[in-house]
C-alpha cells in the first residue's frame, strides 16, 4: 500500500486530499468539536496542513502528537503556528515542547487517526510503532481517519487491543463505521 500510494501523481493527491478535507469540515463532529488532535501530515497521507489552518480560522483548539519513543507513548500538545513545529526522529513534525502546552487527553474532543489501510469497519493498520493503539485506550473523543479510497481492504487482522474509528472520510464521502 506504501508503495501504491507513494506513486500517486501530485494533481490526483491533492484533488483527493482536497476533497476529503472539504467533506470532513462538513461533518458535524468536526463542526462540535472545539479541539482537534492531527497529525502534521506527510505525502502521501492525506493533507492536514489544510485542516489545521481551517480549525485555527474556525478558532478551534487544534493540538498535535508528541510522541515518546522511551514508553511508545504520545502526548498532545496545542499548536497555534506552523513555527511550533520541529522535524522529530521519524521525520515527522513534532510540536516544539518550550514553545507548547500539552493538552489532557480528556480534553481532546475530535482525534483523527492516521493508518496505511483500512477496513469499512473502522480497524486500521497503522504504521508500525503502536502509538495511536496505546493513546486510544481510555480515550473518550470521536475518532475519524482520513484515507484515500485505495486505502480501504477488508481484509485486516484484528487482534485483542485494536480500537476501529468512529467514522473514515474518503475522496468519494464519510463512511460511519459502526454502521458496517
Amino acid at each position: 500500500m506504501s508503495s501504491q500510494l507513494q506513486a500517486m501523481d501530485r494533481m490526483t493527491y491533492e484533488q483527493f486530499s482536497f476533497m476529503i478535507g472539504t467533506s470532513f469540515i462538513e461533518t458535524d463532529v468536526w463542526k462540535n468539536s472545539r479541539t482537534i488532535g492531527l497529525t502534521v501530515s506527510r505525502f502521501p497521507e492525506v493533507d492536514t496542513w489544510q485542516l489545521i489552518r481551517k480549525g485555527w480560522e474556525q478558532g478551534k483548539r487544534i493540538v498535535v502528537p508528541k510522541c515518546i519513543p522511551a514508553t511508545k507513548g504520545m502526548s498532545f500538545r496545542k499548536i497555534s503556528a506552523f513555527t511550533q513545529l520541529e522535524n522529530s526522529f521519524f521525520g515527522l513534525f513534532e510540536p516544539i515542547e518550550s514553545q507548547t502546552e500539552e493538552v489532557p487527553k480528556s480534553e481532546i474532543d475530535l482525534l483523527v487517526v492516521p493508518g496505511l489501510v483500512y477496513s469499512r469497519n473502522g480497524y486500521r493498520i497503522g504504521f508500525g510503532g503502536g502509538y495511536y493503539d496505546r493513546f486510544l485506550e481510555g480515550f473518550r473523543g470521536r475518532t475519524v481517519s482520513l484515507a484515500f479510497c485505495r486505502q480501504l481492504n477488508g481484509n485486516i487482522p484484528v487482534e485483542e487491543h485494536d480500537i476501529p474509528v468512529d467514522k473514515i472520510v474518503t475522496e468519494k464521502g464519510l463512511i460511519d463505521c459502526k454502521s458496517n
